[in-house]
Parts: C-alpha cells; sequence; structure tokens
C-alpha cells in the first residue's frame, strides 16, 4: 500500500490519499460503464434487458469520482497518482477509438479525441513544380546594410 499524502505541504487535503484508493473509484466507473443495460420492449407485451455499454468519457469518469474534470488532470499531474489516472485515459481514448470506428456518425468522438486528448488535424502542403521541388532561398540581415 502506498504511502498517504502528506498533507502538510500545503494545499487542499485530496479526496484519494492512496493509489489503491483511486484506483478502486476507477474500477467502479469501468464496470457500471461495462454493465450498462437496457430495456427493450418484447413483442409479448413484456420487456427484456439486454445488455448496453456505456462510453467512457474523461467527464463521467470524473463526475463517478465526486471530483471535476480539472481535478481528475491534476491527479495525472502529481507523480504518486500519474500511472494510474494514465492507464484511466487510456482506457477512456481506447473506447472512444473504438466507438469511433463502429459508427458512421464520428463528429462527436472525433471532438471528444481532440478536446481530451490531444489529437490534431494535419495537413501537409506538398510545393511542386514541374515534378521538381521548390527551393526557398533566405537571407538573414542583422540590421545592417547587406553589403557590409
Amino acid at each position: 500500500m502506498a504511502a498517504p499524502i502528506d498533507a502538510s505541504k500545503g494545499g487542499r487535503k485530496l479526496k484519494f490519499q492512496t493509489v489503491e484508493e483511486l484506483s478502486a473509484c476507477l474500477n467502479e466507473y469501468f464496470e457500471f460503464c461495462d454493465n450498462r443495460s437496457k430495456e427493450i420492449p418484447s413483442k409479448d407485451g413484456g420487456v427484456t434487458l439486454i445488455k448496453h455499454p456505456a462510453p467512457y468519457t474523461m467527464s463521467g469518469l470524473a463526475r463517478r469520482l465526486g471530483i471535476s474534470r480539472d481535478t481528475l488532470c491534476n491527479y495525472h499531474n502529481r507523480e504518486l497518482f500519474s500511472d494510474t489516472v494514465k492507464a484511466a485515459r487510456d482506457r477512456v481514448q481506447e473506447d472512444i477509438e473504438n466507438r469511433l470506428m463502429e459508427t458512421p456518425n464520428q463528429s462527436g468522438a472525433i471532438f471528444n479525441l481532440k478536446n481530451n486528448f490531444g489529437w490534431k488535424d494535419k495537413t501537409e502542403t506538398d510545393l511542386t513544380s514541374g515534378g521538381e521541388k521548390l527551393g526557398i532561398e533566405v537571407e538573414f540581415i542583422n540590421g545592417k546594410d547587406s553589403k557590409s
């Protein structure tokens, strides 16, 4: 078991004092999402429960932990909790990526990956002329007449 945080070093007392305590709550969130079910009306007038896992989200994770999303990010910046929070973030990111590949409407997943995980659109421009790359010549002048 990891040593608890020393509150004498200043700042607000952390909600989670050990990695084990944080990990247990993180696992509760993932179990909750994985085990969510949905009621489907059946033809005979009854109801059938089917497994309907909830998507993992950083906001949902923070809310389940009883802290803000910013506070969760701050736990990531603490050496003691960094690996634990990174593993949870990676699990959320993997879930979003998987859902991105399974759905025709991908804009929500793309938005989430850009805003929570630093994904970026990348555009490359190849400047060519007649099949040959264009060269650019740059001359730096240090505030003096270039002829001197």
